[in-house]
């Protein structure tokens, strides 16, 4: 018999494009995943992947199926969402997902500020992933930078600087800003392309050259840059004693758009829609930070 955690893990690894991807979103050894995958093609009768090939991909049946599966994975999850919802006339139970520094820097302080009438709030790491994905995954309130499409609903939250963290006795220490052009001509630790402050930065520079460092994470970065190894470009809170520099770039500063997004369907939608506001005024007064 089809499971729905069978279906929820051939969308995982649809959108994740491996077996290794998808495990590590879902907590899952590769192996395990890839045998419940088999079994889910057992119940279906059909195969839903291509594994002709080094690369596995979709086949045309798996493509066909894929919206099918995610509409009924939303439909299970809302109704087990509208029956917990009617059963206790409030949400029980919140999950928010958002990137890892978001996740770290932002939801985590504000989970801190919820009063125990509160529904019990949980976090989904969503990195490289849109707020609809994020959404997909079970999440109540996902995260991104990215506005979603109705029925999906949405709010700006803040927009925050990305930095450029130099040590203390670096030159620019006692500067609060820097150009961006000045920044090119300087070793730089970036984050992964699926952070939202690596993003921000690529657009910026447009292809520039640069001499640049990959670090795994933003607290790595500024480890980096407290050795002397360059200079860190991340939206984290500050550690190691780093100085942070706002990055000024096309008469503007660096920065990342934060967006709360939801589904409007959902049974507890009005209870979302508050939280997201409540988040959006924490992480305002938090950073000091403009809606926009």
């Amino acid at each position: 018999m089809m499971e729905l955690r069978h279906l929820r893990y051939f969308v995982a690894t649809a959108e994740a494009g491996t077996v290794s991807g998808a495990a590590a979103r879902l907590h899952l050894t590769q192996p395990g995943l890839s045998r419940q995958l088999r079994q889910l093609e057992k119940d279906l009768g059909v195969p839903l992947f291509d594994r002709s090939t080094s690369r596995l991909e979709l086949s045309t049946t798996g493509r066909a199926l894929l919206p099918q599966a995610r509409d009924l994975l939303q439909r299970a999850d809302a109704l087990k969402v509208a029956a917990s919802f009617h059963a206790l006339g409030r949400l029980e139970r919140l999950t928010i997902g958002a990137p890892t520094v978001t996740l770290t820097d932002v939801v985590a302080p504000f989970i801190a500020t919820l009063a125990p009438d509160d529904p019990t709030t949980d976090v989904l790491g969503a990195d490289g992933l849109t707020p609809a994905e994020t959404l997909r995954l079970g999440a109540d309130l996902a995260i991104g930078t990215i506005p979603a499409p109705p029925p999906l609903h949405g709010t700006a939250l803040a927009v925050l600087p990305v930095w450029a963290y130099v040590p203390a006795g670096h030159p620019w220490a006692g500067r609060d800003r820097i150009a961006l052009a000045d920044l090119l001509n300087e070793p730089l630790i970036l984050l992964p392309p699926a952070f939202t402050a690596r993003q921000s930065w690529e657009a910026a520079v447009a292809g520039a050259p640069h001499q640049r460092i990959e670090a795994a994470n933003g607290t790595v970065a500024q480890a980096l840059a407290a050795a002397g190894r360059g200079i860190a470009i991340a939206s984290d809170d500050p550690r190691y004693g780093l100085i942070p520099l706002a990055v000024e770039t096309d008469g503007r500063l660096l920065s990342i758009r934060l967006r709360a997004v939801w589904d409007s369907r959902h049974a507890a939608a009005t209870t979302i829609e508050d939280f997201a506001a409540r988040l959006g005024r924490f992480i305002r007064d938090r950073y000091d930070a403009p809606v926009t």
